[in-house]
């Protein structure tokens, strides 16, 4: 899971299953698609975003050793 923020609602932090999401974009705003269709708006760049999914994945393999 990783914690994003939705845009325009100031503080309202949400977490993202990582191993949903299909696509990101930026249109200029960063547009996470999930597999199942559902399109998020967050205020994080796609860069940002990229760096967290890592991050996570990351962490799951260190804890799979």
């Amino acid at each position: 899971m990783i914690k994003v923020t939705k845009l325009k609602a100031q503080g309202c932090d949400f977490v993202v299953n990582a191993e949903l999401i299909e696509t990101i974009e930026e249109t200029p705003d960063t547009v996470i698609t999930l597999t199942s269709g559902k399109k998020l708006i967050v205020e994080e760049s796609m860069d940002e975003v990229v760096r967290k999914v890592m991050d996570y994945r990351r962490a799951l393999f260190r804890n799979m050793r």
